[in-house]
């Protein structure tokens, strides 16, 4: 009797695990295309984006309240794919500190500002890093007339101004500690205090991203008497975040930067993306929306990508006029397509 019940047990287990397993993939189906945070989106009528609270290149206002940046920019792509408009974006100014609060608590639905994609963020706080839109390393400036050419040459005591909240603090603890250097630090929680302490004197030196340096640059009392040391002490992924939970918008948000990315590689830009959709090649078809119905999948239409082209650009022009022409980094290093020796490379939109 016994031996029967174990047998009758075992085939009920099968049976619910098939059973659990058809639902899945029931429910895998009839959830292709729904995102709450894209029905919100399209109901509100703008996107919900958290930037910095002024990083020229990245994200900065001008004085009408106009954003610009590439961390802008990506939010301006996912606008142009779910609301046909690139410019109905609500931009939120956030400090490094209440930048992850403000995604998680539903506050903003993309946080885009330059943002380092790490372990313990992207596991253990709700968060999603849904791509890498620049690639950087942290370094140090200092004044030209201290005489400083190399992090070698920094002495103990040295002071050292950087931002609360950041990745920037650890990596500036780790740096100093293991080369046996006392220092002392000076945190801000906002990014211009940061800048106006180290413009009048506060500390020795400044550190944060090198990007984030050549941009902060600009805004000193006197730019030219201030210069970024050689050494890269991290790695600084740069990307923009999702909250968990919403699988649809996540793979939004990526595949617009990707968009971006890929139409830059196959040679399409605002201008001629129009004129693409004759071309022969079925990858750049795809992007343009004359082949293939990429859209379905998210519950857009199959102009998405086209808008994002048009609208917005590919990526290498998003570089060209917020940090090539402005002076800022005119030399995209890493930050190259990898058919051109850079680290952009991503997944192909098929």
């Amino acid at each position: 009797m016994f031996k029967y019940s174990k047998q009758l047990f075992a085939v009920l287990a099968a049976a619910s695990m098939l059973f659990v397993v058809a639902c899945d993939q029931q429910g895998g189906k009839q959830s292709k295309g729904k995102s709450k945070t894209l029905k919100n989106t399209q109901k509100k009528g703008f996107v919900r984006c958290g930037v910095s609270q002024g990083l020229p290149g990245f994200s900065n206002a001008d004085a009408a309240g106009n954003w610009t940046g590439v961390d802008v920019d990506v939010c301006r792509a996912v606008a142009a794919a779910v609301l046909g408009d690139a410019n109905k974006v609500k931009f939120t100014p956030l400090s490094a500190k209440e930048r992850f609060t403000a995604l998680t608590s539903g506050e903003i639905d993309i946080l885009s500002r330059n943002t380092t994609w790490t372990l313990s963020r992207d596991a253990d706080i709700g968060l999603t890093f849904v791509g890498v839109n620049f690639y950087d390393g942290q370094g140090f400036m200092v004044r030209k007339d201290s005489g400083i050419t190399s992090t070698s040459q920094f002495k103990n005591g040295i002071s050292a101004c950087t931002n609360i909240g950041t990745t920037t603090e650890l990596n500036m603890r780790d740096f100093f500690n293991s080369k046996g250097i006392s220092y002392e630090p000076v945190a801000f929680e906002k990014a211009d205090e940061v800048v106006a302490a180290y413009d009048s004197g506060r500390c020795d030196t400044y550190t944060t991203d090198k990007s984030g340096l050549a941009a902060q640059r600009t805004k000193m009392t006197n730019p030219d008497d201030h210069v970024v040391l050689p050494e890269t002490i991290s790695k600084e992924p740069l990307g923009p975040v999702v909250r968990q939970g919403d699988a649809v918008w996540e793979d939004i948000v990526r595949w617009s930067l990707n968009v971006m990315i890929e139409a830059e590689e196959y040679g399409i830009n605002s201008a001629n993306a129009d004129m693409m959709k004759t071309s022969e090649n079925p990858q750049i078809k795809r992007l343009v929306g004359s082949e293939g119905e990429l859209g379905a999948a998210f519950g857009l239409d199959n102009d998405w990508s086209l808008r994002i082209i048009k609208q917005v650009g590919n990526y290498g022009e998003s570089y060209k006029r917020n940090i090539a022409d402005t002076g800022i980094l005119p030399d995209r290093g890493p930050n190259q397509i990898w058919t051109k020796g850079g680290l952009l490379y991503v997944p192909p939109a098929r």
